[in-house]
């Protein structure tokens, strides 16, 4: 039996207890596909408890290859017309079983993918699945006796209009559900209150370790932050939030954004932390004892490791077109290769000491997958250890000004790091790096191929 992540997750037989005496009657069984998103099937609980448990449930190939619209779209070797879009098999991960207080009688699974096979132990995963990419990078990191830990900080703007509304609109001319910049405002965020309570309490309920929410700078944004955790049950964490927020705010009539960059103020983050520790819960970047210790060589090389592939990994951090618009100086939002001392300008910020000793990647956007986003940061981490590559000297000061190598400033760019990174092939395969960039290749073919409000308003009458 999977050991329980927090006593109020369920286990396997609190489930099957809970559907025979209805306290639950629908199971959605879930998995995270390339843009973050948890896609699957909401599931009888009878059918789950009879049928699902022992011989599994399955899904089209194809919900690893689609964009954002889930139109099919070609260039994956994986899924296409050619093969046939045949199915992939949801495996259960009885660790992530939760109750979904927000929705009646509800509970969730979420489920690695592999592909389908007679023989269960011949069954091999999907590789370009994101959550089996941070999987094997946090395997790779447990040969060594190492675990990751992870937390992430994630931004939304919430909006007075509902989500249809707001599809009704064009997205354009919604009501912030505050009229200023809140940031660490009580009162402001009491204006909502309603909203973030009710988000905190059903999370809580699902197995999240709730910290606190807090108002951000553009009007209507917030964060609501968690207890870091182990780096897979964060990212896990991360998508069960984000989606139920969203179901959260639409129950109440309102609508929530978790775009980097919805409008010309300040844009969405999700900084990412993360330690490592020995497999007895040991320091491996500090140290000894507290504030009069110091970093070790490992953190060091690990550090080195994030900055030099930094460039080349952007893709995992940054995987929208939208994300690039995020990236502006004087924003909070990195534009520039380079770390500091508890320094918010750049793009890696080191914080803590002692057990609190951690990096912070202030790259991401709210948009991330977190999945990818951690097994960049492992990889490129593993990627500096293994070559004990140099800690450049911190930057003290504005790293806006600092002239140093900057961050890729656009999907495209991002596209051609990626593909070409030999670091990057080496730690994830060329499978999952063709994969991507055809994500890429997909987003910016549909982006360059669409007229813009932009255009419109420049060109209509005056060209």
């Amino acid at each position: 039996m999977a050991r329980l992540r927090n006593d109020r997750h369920l286990s396997m037989s609190d489930l099957l207890t809970d559907i025979s005496t209805g306290a639950v009657d629908t199971v959605i069984v879930a998995f995270t596909d390339m843009q973050g998103r948890l896609q699957g099937k909401r599931l009888h609980g009878r059918y789950f408890a009879d049928h699902v448990v022992e011989h599994g449930t399955e899904g089209c190939n194809y919900l690893l290859a689609v964009d954002v619209d889930m139109n099919t779209v070609g260039g994956y070797a994986m899924s296409s017309w050619e093969r046939g879009y045949g199915d992939m098999e949801f495996v259960l991960d009885d660790r992530t079983i939760r109750r979904l207080t927000h929705l009646p009688a509800t509970a969730m699974v979420q489920c690695d993918l592999a592909w389908p096979s007679a023989d269960e132990a011949d069954r091999q995963p999907v590789l370009q699945s994101p959550r089996t990419i941070l999987q094997l990078q946090l395997d790779r990191i447990a040969e060594r006796g190492w675990t990751a830990l992870a937390g992430t900080e994630l931004e939304f703007i919430a909006f007075e209009d509902t989500y249809e509304d707001a599809w009704r609109s064009g997205y354009r001319d919604l009501t912030p559900v505050n009229a200023y910049n809140i940031d660490y405002s009580i009162l402001g965020t009491t204006r909502v209150e309603g909203l973030l309570r009710a988000i905190r309490n059903h999370m809580y309920d699902a197995g999240l370790d709730v910290e606190s929410a807090k108002g951000e700078c553009n009007p209507g944004q917030h964060e609501i932050g968690f207890l870091y955790a182990d780096a897979l049950t964060t990212a896990d964490n991360h998508v069960v939030y984000k989606n139920a927020a969203k179901e959260i705010a639409a129950q109440q009539g309102r609508s929530i954004t978790f775009m980097a960059k919805y409008n010309q103020r300040e844009g969405s983050s999700c900084h990412i932390h993360l330690s490592l520790r020995d497999e007895d819960g040991s320091l491996l970047f500090w140290e000894g004892a507290g504030s009069s210790g110091a970093r070790t060589e490992l953190y060091d090389h690990f550090i080195a490791g994030v900055l030099a592939t930094m460039a080349e990994f952007t893709l995992l951090y940054a995987p929208n077109v939208n994300s690039y618009k995020r990236f502006a100086d004087g924003s909070f939002a990195p534009t520039t290769i380079a770390w500091g001392e508890d320094n918010r300008t750049c793009a890696v910020r080191l914080v803590g000491h002692g057990h609190g000793a951690r990096m912070e990647n202030r790259v991401p956007g709210a948009d991330v997958n977190p999945y990818l986003a951690l097994a960049a940061m492992i990889a490129g981490g593993l990627h500096g250890i293994d070559e004990a590559l140099p800690l450049p000297d911190p930057l003290a000061g504005n790293a806006y000004t600092s002239g140093l190598a900057k961050v890729p400033g656009t999907l495209l760019a991002a596209r051609d790091l990626f593909a070409a990174s030999e670091v990057a092939r080496k730690a994830f395969g060329d499978e999952v790096v063709d994969h991507y960039a055809n994500m890429a290749d997909v987003e910016l073919a549909a982006y360059d191929a669409t007229v813009t409000d932009w255009e419109l308003r420049r060109g209509f009458e005056r060209m």
